[in-house]
C-alpha cells in the first residue's frame, strides 16, 4: 500500500500541476494586465510599476530578460524617463511592419527616436533583469512551493497579497476555511444519510406509495433550481416563520437555514442514484441466502446490502464533494457567511486575480485529496480489492 501511496501522490502532483498551467493561462495570459484593470486609465505610472512589479506581471512569460515597464514615455520622437530605473531597452515598431531596438542608458533622462523610413506605430519600453528564469510561469509555479535558504526551508501556498485591499491571502485563506468546513460538512453528512435512509425505505416499499413518493420527491429536487430552494427558504423559514437568522455568522444558528437548504437541494439526486444501485444489489443471492438463514430486515438491509454497495457510495460520495464548492459560494453569498465562497465572489467581483488563483488552488487540492481518500476506502469496504 505505501508504494501505492506514493505513485498516486506523484500523480496528484501532476493534477495539481496541470491546474495551476491552467490558470496561469487563464489568469496571466488570457486575463491581460492586471495592474492596468485595477488601477484604471488615470493611475499614475509610477503606481502601475510598483503593482506590476509586485504581481509579477512585468515578467516575460516563459523565460527572457526584457520586463515591460512604464518608467519611460514616448513625446514628439523623444523617450523621456519618468522615474529613476535600470538600463532598458525600447522597441519601435513602424508602420510597415519593421522594428527597431535602442538602449536607453541608466543615467540619460532623455533620447531621441530614430526616425525610419514610415511613421512610428508603437513604441515598447523594457526593462533588463539578470535572471532569464525569472518569468511569470514560474513566479507561478513557486506560488504552490517555495525552497528557501533560511527558516522555513520549504514555503508552500504562498500567493502573497490581494490587488484590492492588500492582505495577505494566507491570512484570508486560513479565516475563511472554518466557516466553509462548518456550512459543508454537515450539508455532506446530511445528504448521505437522509439519501440512503430514503434509498432503503424505497427499496423495501418498492412499487407502492412509499417509493412513488419518494421517486416523485427526487426528481422534482433535481428540477428546481438553487436559487429558488435559498429565496423560498429565507422568506418562509426565515422571514414568515422566524425559525433561523438570515444572514451573518454569529452563533451555530445561522448555519441552520443553509444547512437545510443544501440538503434539501443535494438530496434529489443523490437519492435517484442510491435507489438505483440499491435496487441492482437487492437481487443478488446472498441476500436471498441471508433471507432463508433467519436474518432479519434489519440484518440484511443494514448489514449486508449497505456494506455490499459500500464501493458505489463511496464513489457517488467522492464525487459530490468537489460540487458543494459550488453550492457553499452560492449559500455563503446569500447568507453572508464569510467562507472561501463568500471571498471567491468578492474577488471576482473587485477582478483580484492573486485570490481566485488561491482559491481555484486550493479546491483543486481538496479535490485530489479526496480522491485519494476515495481509493483508500475502496481497500476497507472490500478486502478483495488490492492496491498496487
Amino acid at each position: 500500500m505505501f508504494y501505492y501511496i506514493c505513485r498516486r501522490l506523484f500523480y496528484s502532483l501532476l493534477v495539481v500541476l496541470g491546474v495551476v498551467l491552467l490558470t496561469f493561462l487563464l489568469f496571466d495570459v488570457a486575463a491581460g494586465d492586471p495592474a492596468a484593470a485595477v488601477l484604471g486609465d488615470k493611475a499614475k505610472p509610477l503606481e502601475i510599476e510598483s503593482l506590476r512589479r509586485e504581481l509579477g506581471a512585468d515578467l516575460p512569460l516563459f523565460y527572457g530578460r526584457r520586463c515591460r515597464t512604464e518608467a519611460f514615455v514616448w513625446q514628439k520622437d523623444v523617450c523621456i524617463r519618468q522615474f529613476p530605473l535600470e538600463k532598458g531597452e525600447a522597441k519601435i515598431t513602424f508602420a510597415d511592419g519593421t522594428a527597431q531596438v535602442i538602449a536607453l542608458p541608466e543615467k540619460s533622462q532623455s533620447i531621441a527616436l530614430p526616425v525610419g523610413t514610415s511613421a512610428v506605430k508603437s513604441v515598447d519600453f523594457y526593462r533588463l533583469q539578470e535572471n532569464p528564469w525569472n518569468s511569470r510561469f514560474f513566479r507561478a509555479m513557486q506560488e504552490i512551493v517555495t525552497i528557501r535558504t533560511c527558516k522555513p526551508y520549504v514555503k508552500m501556498l504562498d500567493f502573497g497579497r490581494t490587488i484590492t485591499t492588500r492582505e495577505p491571502i494566507s491570512g484570508i485563506l486560513k479565516r475563511s476555511i472554518g466557516p466553509s468546513l462548518a456550512l459543508m460538512v454537515p450539508i455532506f453528512l446530511g445528504e448521505l444519510f437522509f439519501s440512503l435512509l430514503f434509498a432503503l425505505l424505497a427499496v423495501a416499499f418498492r412499487n407502492r406509495l412509499i417509493d412513488r413518493v419518494l421517486i416523485f420527491l427526487s426528481v422534482a429536487g433535481m428540477s428546481v433550481s438553487y436559487l429558488v430552494v435559498i429565496i423560498f427558504a429565507q422568506w418562509y423559514l426565515g422571514y414568515y416563520l422566524e425559525l433561523f437568522p438570515l444572514w451573518g455568522c454569529e452563533s451555530w444558528r445561522n448555519f441552520g437555514l443553509p444547512v437545510v437548504v443544501g440538503i434539501l437541494c443535494g438530496i434529489g439526486g443523490n437519492l435517484r442514484f442510491y435507489r438505483t444501485v440499491l435496487i441492482e444489489e437487492s437481487s443478488r443471492e446472498y441476500l436471498r441466502t441471508a433471507r432463508a438463514k433467519g436474518a432479519s430486515q434489519a440484518s440484511v438491509y443494514g448489514r449486508h446490502l449497505l456494506r455490499n454497495a459500500a464501493l458505489q457510495i463511496i464513489t457517488r460520495s467522492s464525487a459530490t464533494i468537489p460540487f458543494l464548492f459550488t453550492g457553499s459560494l452560492l449559500l455563503e453569498s446569500f447568507f453572508g457567511i464569510p467562507g472561501l465562497g463568500f471571498a471567491g465572489g468578492d474577488a471576482l467581483y473587485n477582478s483580484d486575480i492573486q485570490l481566485l488563483k488561491a482559491i481555484i488552488v486550493l479546491s483543486a487540492l481538496v479535490f485530489v485529496v479526496i480522491n485519494l481518500l476515495a481509493d483508500l476506502a475502496y481497500a476497507w469496504a472490500d478486502p478483495r480489492i488490492r492496491l498496487e
